[in-house]
C-alpha cells in the first residue's frame, strides 16, 4: 500500500506540472501573436525614416555627422555590445545561444563593454570577465517604444561622449517558428557605403528626380533623423527577440508536456501493475486461508 501511495503522489505531481506547461504554452502563443502584430504595424514608420536618410545622402552628397566619425586610433578603442536576453527562463536554449554568440562577438571586438537587457543576461554576465556598463529589464513584458527610446538615448549619449567607438546589438532573429538564430548587428557608427548600397535597391530614377531643401541644413536634419532610426532598429530587435523568446518557450513547453504525458503513462502502467499484484496477493491469501480452514475441518 505504501508503494501505491508513493506512485499516486508522483502521478499527481506530474499532472500538476503538465497543467503548468500547457498553460505556459498557451500564454506564449498569445504573446507571440501580439508581438509579431505590433512589429508589423510599426515597421513601415521606421522604414520611412530610413528612406528619408537615404534621400538626404543621395540628394545632399557628403554629409558631415558625428554618427559617421572615424575611430581615433590615438586613443584606446572600445566597443559596446547591447545584449538582449530574457527576464525568465524555461525557454530551452534561447539564452544559452545568446551567451555563446555574445562571447564569440566579444572575442572579435576591441575592449568590449556590455550593455545588458534582461535579468537572465545580467545574472550570467556579472560573473564574466567583460565590463558591464548598464543593465535594463522589462519584467517579461512586451517592450514599448518608450523602452526603445530610453535605450537609444543612452547609447547615443555615451557614443557621442566617447565612452565607446562602435555599437553592436546581439539578439535572436526569428526566421520561422522553428528557426531561431542569434545574430549581431552593427548599428553605430553608421556605415555610409552600406547605406548607399541599400539605396541602390530602391527606385533610383525616381530619387534622382527628387531634390529637397533641408532647413536649417541637410546635416541638421540628418542628425535629427539618426536617433529615430536607432530607436527603430532597437525597437525592432527588441520585439523580434521577444517573439523569438515566446516561440522558444512554446517549443520547450511542448516538449515538456510530451515528456510529462509519457511519464504519466509510465506511472499509470506501473500503478496498475502494482495494484493488480496487490489484488492477486490478497486473493491468494484468502484462498489459501480458506483452504487451510477447510482442511482443518
Amino acid at each position: 500500500m505504501a508503494n501505491l501511495r508513493d506512485v499516486r503522489l508522483r502521478m499527481r505531481a506530474v499532472r500538476q506540472t503538465l497543467q503548468v506547461t500547457k498553460a505556459m504554452n498557451l500564454i506564449s502563443t498569445a504573446k507571440l501573436r501580439k508581438g509579431r502584430r505590433i512589429l508589423e504595424d510599426t515597421e513601415p514608420y521606421f522604414k520611412r525614416i530610413q528612406k528619408s536618410m537615404y534621400d538626404i545622402l543621395n540628394g545632399a552628397g557628403e554629409v558631415e555627422s558625428p554618427f559617421f566619425r572615424a575611430p581615433d586610433r590615438n586613443k584606446q578603442y572600445h566597443s559596446a555590445a547591447l545584449v538582449v536576453s530574457s527576464d525568465k527562463g524555461l525557454a530551452g536554449g534561447y539564452n544559452a545561444n545568446i551567451f555563446r554568440s555574445t562571447a564569440a562577438l566579444c572575442k572579435r571586438l576591441e575592449h568590449p563593454i556590455l550593455i545588458l537587457i534582461g535579468s537572465i543576461g545580467s545574472r550570467y554576465f556579472i560573473h564574466s570577465p567583460y565590463t558591464v556598463l548598464e543593465s535594463f529589464s522589462f519584467n517579461s513584458r512586451l517592450p514599448s517604444l518608450d523602452d526603445a527610446k530610453e535605450i537609444a538615448d543612452y547609447l547615443i549619449a555615451q557614443y557621442l561622449w566617447g565612452m565607446f567607438n562602435e555599437v553592436h546589438i546581439v539578439y535572436t532573429r526569428m526566421y520561422s517558428a522553428i528557426k531561431l538564430e542569434p545574430v549581431d548587428r552593427h548599428i553605430l557608427p553608421i556605415n555610409v557605403e552600406k547605406m548607399r548600397a541599400e539605396l541602390a535597391r530602391f527606385d533610383t530614377r525616381r530619387r534622382e528626380a527628387l531634390r529637397f531643401e533641408y532647413i536649417p541644413s541637410a546635416e541638421a536634419v540628418f542628425n535629427a533623423l539618426v536617433p529615430l532610426y536607432i530607436k527603430g532598429v532597437i525597437y525592432g530587435c527588441l520585439v523580434e527577440a521577444y517573439a523569438s523568446e515566446q516561440s522558444a518557450r512554446m517549443a520547450a513547453m511542448d516538449e515538456a508536456s510530451k515528456s510529462a504525458e509519457e511519464m504519466l503513462a509510465s506511472l499509470q502502467l506501473h500503478y496498475n501493475r502494482v495494484r493488480q499484484a496487490g489484488i492477486t496477493q490478497e486473493v491468494t491469501e484468502i484462498v489459501s486461508g480458506s483452504t487451510a480452514l477447510g482442511g482443518g475441518a
